[in-house]
């Protein structure tokens, strides 16, 4: 499990000494404990590998755009921390489908759903979620989309 790897890897920075790297672990482990508690009162909790990729893709989003931001603000000193946390939160993400494999998933989904224009945009993007969700930057995918579908 995803989880239990990260717990390994907060042990393993500890006894490393690298503080940086503990610091950004320690933050990911905060963040899944707060969706723990968000999830104490759902119905229905989803599987656990799939809630800690849902967590670190979203961390991993808010990275680069304060990476973005701190760039275009001229604070590059702060974006190097930004970038240096985006690389650890990554490590513990599965392998990313590149942008060819996912263009050629993107064609088969839109032939199988018989999608034309932009108005199927919607259900391309849903089918692409509900199928490789945890291997595709969902914000790279849906530019890659909105390029098939134009």
């Amino acid at each position: 499990m995803i989880r239990d790897t990260i717990k390994a890897a907060q042990v393993a920075s500890m006894k490393a000494g690298d503080k940086s790297r503990l610091a950004a672990v320690r933050l990911i482990l905060a963040k899944l404990k707060d969706k723990d508690i968000e999830l104490r009162t759902a119905a229905t909790v989803p599987d656990d590998d799939a809630l800690v990729i849902d967590v670190l893709q979203k961390m991993v989003k808010q990275r680069r755009e304060s990476i973005a931001l701190y760039v275009q603000g001229g604070r590059p000193e702060l974006a190097e921390v930004e970038q240096a946390e985006l690389a650890v939160i990554e490590e513990f993400l599965p392998a990313q489908l590149s942008d060819e494999e996912v263009s050629a998933l993107i064609l088969g989904i839109k032939e199988e759903l018989g999608a034309t224009g932009m108005k199927d945009m919607g259900r391309v993007v849903a089918q692409l979620k509900a199928r490789h969700g945890t291997q595709i930057d969902m914000g790279k995918a849906s530019g890659l989309v909105k390029a098939a579908l134009a």
